[in-house]
């Protein structure tokens, strides 16, 4: 491009002579200008305007200010609503855990005063006034997720006191013997009787499972080998200690895999069946004690239709 400049003092017509790149570096510099000097209108006249109240500027000002404030609270209130209604629907959620955590309370068979701690933590009761959730304030609303942290709180606590006392349900009945120490029927039962040998009346203190010489004998119950010796009338005995004064005895045996102090668990190999010490034929005498005393293993054992004594040909002890 060229720009011809005549003048009539000039004595000749000067050339100007334009590229692209100038006509474009040009045009972007009128582009500044022009945004340069909108913002400056903009903050000396329309914001000085909105400051002093012109009576024209001012007005328009105060519209477009007026409906981007409307359109940035229908925003937000549009947004502060779908919050409230999900804070509901956690509520509600929250209020079937909490029945289900009653259920499940009343289950492990924690009793209602174990529990007053945690209501106390909670707060006690609840109510007040019904406020839909399109009055709901963000102070409110506010209001409403710190109860309900507070209330998912207090059922995490619920819920691990109720694993807490399921665990601990667990072990005890890991620890009671409750399974067959042999996989075969009872040969005699816990009463008395006529002793094998003498012939004379006498308490027989435990179970006898008649089984061939070998037979596995697995721990009745988890626990700690308290004894394994020689004795001369149960032969070869191993003892369990499952805590709380209960032991087990298993007698007569013609091997033992475990030694005093192990730590066995329920259904653990622990020793075979034999026909050691006072006895007239392989088997094992099970025996269950509480403080020393002789109990009966019927009671522990959990089948039944397994204790009905049967007659033998040969008595055991």
């Amino acid at each position: 491009m060229q720009i011809m400049i005549t003048h009539g003092r000039m004595a000749r017509t000067r050339v100007v002579q334009l590229s692209p790149w100038r006509l474009v570096a040009m045009a972007a510099l009128l582009a500044t200008l022009l945004v340069v000097a909108s913002g400056a209108t903009y903050h000396y006249i329309f914001l000085k305007a909105a400051r002093e109240g012109w009576p024209v500027v001012s007005q328009v000002v105060k519209l477009v200010v007026r409906d981007e404030i409307a359109q940035r609270d229908r925003f937000l209130r549009d947004n502060l609503d779908a919050i409230a209604q999900r804070v509901g629907e956690v509520q509600a959620k929250l209020i079937k855990l909490e029945i289900m955590g009653e259920r499940v309370s009343g289950m492990t068979g924690m009793k209602p005063e174990e529990l007053e701690p945690l209501k106390a933590k909670a707060g006690g009761g609840r109510g007040g006034p019904f406020v839909p959730a399109s009055q709901v304030s963000l102070e409110q609303l506010r209001a409403h997720v710190a109860d309900l942290d507070q209330s998912a709180d207090l059922h995490t606590d619920l819920f691990t006191y109720a694993e807490s006392k399921l665990l601990e349900a667990r072990l005890k009945a890991l620890l009671v013997p409750s399974s067959k120490p042999v996989d075969g029927p009872v040969g005699s039962g816990f009463g008395f009787r006529s002793d094998p040998i003498s012939g004379r009346a006498a308490l027989h203190s435990g179970l006898d499972f008649p089984a061939d010489v070998g037979t596995p004998i697995l721990a009745s119950a988890g626990g700690i080998v308290l004894s394994a010796e020689w004795h001369p009338a149960y032969g070869h005995l191993l003892e369990l200690d499952h805590g709380n004064g209960l032991t087990t005895r298993y007698a007569h045996c013609s091997k033992i895999h475990v030694g005093v102090g192990a730590i066995v668990k329920r259904g653990q190999l622990i020793a075979e069946v034999g026909n050691s010490g006072r006895s007239t034929g392989p088997h094992l005498h099970f025996e269950v004690l509480v403080d020393g005393r002789p109990q009966d293993p019927a009671r522990f054992l959990q089948a039944p239709t397994a204790f009905a004594e049967r007659p033998l040909a040969q008595p055991r002890r």
